[in-house]
């Protein structure tokens, strides 16, 4: 194994150089952390006010990102070989040797460290320790064991990316309590649907990789079934907060139209023999989630 990254090294010495910004930045997969640290922005403004300044909790956000996009890395090194073989991965900075492992390697620590670091300082030790529980849960658990061993992947590790709502709550109190669950229960059910629509689209690449994603071990239209199944359900969990007063009726008529609008499109791809519309439905999955937390974010403002 060591001669095997040696000669990585070596082969990639031309090219790494001096790694552009942009490469570090595709490693902590900026695009995916902005909107983890949206969710848990909410968990900061749904949280009991405690007096924390505005600049704590800046850091603290900053803390959870930085720890977040640690584990963004180590999914990158960790799944280099099957990026190699799959068409949507196969130009990541890992895979075209623009970063070599032992920097990425670096790299994360590096995030890691000071995550953790922002975290115990501007926020507590319990945040500080679930955000790495959450950075092995995805890192590790998923990426490593469940992504390679059961058609549930998804769905078991979509626990660790479910998270920051919650760390958002916690840097505020202190504390564990019921209330912020309910914002992790959104996006744990939220997940499955979101990544099945991409393994639709991308189902010759999983299967090539030898990945057991839902439609490679149990066919396109079973997984559209669960696809659909999640959306409703998905709806139920939404009207969660509402009912529990959480959050009033700007959220839930934001939430209901975009849940509607999701249920509609999981509808209209189970009942269509074209898969085309996978890639779309995956896409404004990723609509649907932004949306639906900035509608919590503005009717807490308007509360």
């Amino acid at each position: 194994m060591a001669q095997l990254l040696a000669q990585s090294d070596l082969s990639a010495v031309s090219n790494e150089e001096s790694p552009a910004f942009k490469d570090y930045l595709e490693l902590c997969k900026i695009k995916v952390i902005a909107l983890l640290v949206l969710t848990a922005l909410v968990g900061v403004a749904l949280a009991p006010d405690v007096g924390r300044g505005y600049l704590e909790q800046l850091l603290s956000l900053l803390g959870i990102g930085l720890l977040s996009s640690s584990a963004a890395v180590i999914n990158h090194i960790v799944d280099s070989r099957i990026d190699a073989i799959m068409a949507r991965t196969k130009n990541r900075p890992l895979v075209k040797k623009r970063v070599s492992r032992n920097r990425a390697l670096a790299f994360s620590t590096l995030l890691g460290t000071v995550g953790f670091a922002l975290l115990v300082f501007f926020a507590n030790w319990l945040t500080a320790y679930l955000t790495l529980l959450a950075l092995v849960g995805y890192a590790v658990i998923y990426t490593l064991f469940l992504k390679r061993a059961t058609p549930q992947n998804i769905v078991i590790g979509g626990l660790a990316g479910a998270m920051p709502p919650l760390l958002g709550w916690v840097s505020e109190t202190g504390i564990l309590e019921a209330q912020p669950w309910i914002l992790v229960m959104i996006i744990f059910t939220w997940t499955p649907p979101h990544f099945w629509a991409l393994a639709i689209h991308r189902r010759a690449d999983y299967a090539k990789a030898n990945i057991p994603m839902l439609p490679v071990t149990h066919g396109v239209s079973y997984t559209k079934t669960c696809l659909l199944l999640y959306t409703i359900l998905l709806t139920l969990v939404c009207v969660l907060p509402f009912l529990i007063h959480m959050s009033g009726y700007f959220y839930l008529s934001s939430g209901l139209i975009l849940n509607f609008i999701f249920i509609y499109k999981a509808v209209l791809l189970k009942v269509s023999d074209d898969n085309r519309s996978a890639y779309a439905l995956f896409k404004f999955s990723i609509v649907h989630l932004t949306l639906l937390f900035i509608a919590f974010f503005i009717d807490k403002l308007v509360m």
